[in-house]
């Protein structure tokens, strides 16, 4: 599983620990993780609604799996990723969350509040968070006897998005295309998403914003 990390400007400095915490799980299951958001304060400015962006490109051109991102509360990041086609995002605050939200709802992405809460042993908390996330079969059920119906649910909710999204690529080129410019100049970010994106005309489209 290819993962990306992905910190906005309020929490900026906090990267280092959840990058080493998330390297560390997601080395013992033998996963990759791509650190596409702010590594410090003084790093290319993104705020949560550059990690809907980001997020929404890596996930719908298939260059990462998976998305891990937050804010301050973590409410932001669930909104702006949440607003897109192809990204389903769980708030998670605690193991249990990650855990049911990996077998309940079966998503692509996860928002953590990276400064409520965050205090003394909120490294172990992280780490066991990922743990929950990313081991084992997902989309299990919670309690097992529930699967059908919890499965059944989640379908019938990505459809309904689907349903009344735009053309994720046409919803993108209606977005100020500023905020897109800004999202991609990350270089970590090109770096994850031109070398593994699987979506030609997504490809095309960013090289072609950032060439604008």
């Amino acid at each position: 599983m290819k993962i990306a990390l992905m910190n906005e400007f309020s929490q900026a400095s906090k990267n280092g620990v959840i990058l080493q915490q998330l390297e560390t799980v997601a080395g013992e299951l033998g996963h990759n993780v791509f650190n596409v958001g702010m590594s410090d304060d003084n790093d290319h400015r993104l705020t949560y609604i550059h990690l809907g962006i980001i997020a929404s490109l890596l996930l719908n051109s298939k260059a990462v799996d998976f998305v891990v991102s937050g804010c301050g509360t973590g409410q932001g990041a669930l909104m702006s990723l949440n607003a897109y086609p192809g990204v389903v995002c769980g708030y998670c605050i605690d193991p249990a969350d990650a855990f049911l939200f990996a077998q309940i709802n079966n998503g692509n992405a996860l928002a953590i509040p990276f400064a409520k809460g965050f205090g003394w042993g909120a490294e172990l908390n992280i780490r066991y968070m990922f743990e929950k996330a990313f081991t084992g079969e997902k989309g299990q059920g919670y309690p097992p006897e529930r699967k059908q119906s919890q499965v059944q649910n989640a379908g019938i909710l990505n459809s309904i998005k689907e349903a009344i999204c735009k053309n994720y690529l046409d919803a993108l080129q209606a977005v100020d295309q500023e905020l897109v410019k800004t999202a991609v100049t990350g270089e970590r970010f090109q770096s994850c998403f031109f070398e593994n994106s699987q979506d030609q005309q997504l490809t095309d489209y960013v090289r072609s914003v950032l060439a604008a």
